[in-house]
């Protein structure tokens, strides 16, 4: 989806996590339900063309396994991506994300980035200013930005595509 000169951001919340007492909220994983939701996302990525040239991954479990299971379902080509795990991602507010993507080698034409709420749905609605927007655990929004990243602002790319596990693209 992203044209010559423009760029697509993937924003990817991550897969439904375990809620157990004593467990420390960084290493929350995945269930069951969040590795199928995850792989059904990657899986949509393939079918659509939409490969991440770098990927942009908080550093828990739960986002690093979502990545695991969306990089499996696409197969070989995910190999090619550049993939950092950032502290600076978990607990992250919109500010911090923003400075992340706006970080990306200019030769990046794809990204992805998986987090959390409320952090990705607020990114999401401002940078396409798109009202109503309900963003799930495994969401996954395709943002068309036009220009380079550092230039990235709200208001300033458009919603090209929504995936939920349950509703699909």
């Amino acid at each position: 989806m992203a044209g010559k000169r423009g760029r697509t951001l993937l924003v990817l919340r991550h897969a439904k996590a375990v809620h157990v007492e004593g467990i420390e909220d960084l290493d929350r994983e995945l269930t069951g339900r969040g590795r199928r939701d995850a792989a059904a996302a990657g899986g949509w990525l393939r079918e659509s063309g939409l490969l991440p040239d770098q990927v942009l991954c908080s550093s828990s479990a739960r986002t690093r396994q979502t990545w695991q299971q969306v990089s499996t379902a696409l197969g070989p080509p995910a190999a090619g991506a550049a993939v950092s795990f950032e502290s600076r991602l978990y607990y992250a507010g919109v500010g911090r994300l923003l400075d992340a993507i706006r970080g990306v080698d200019a030769r990046m034409q794809t990204v992805l980035l998986v987090g959390h709420n409320p952090a990705v749905h607020d990114l999401v609605t401002g940078l396409t200013r798109a009202a109503g927007l309900s963003f799930p655990t495994c969401a996954l929004a395709v943002i068309s930005v036009t220009g380079g990243w550092p230039g990235l602002a709200p208001g300033g790319a458009g919603l090209a595509g929504m995936w939920t596990p349950r509703g699909g693209g």
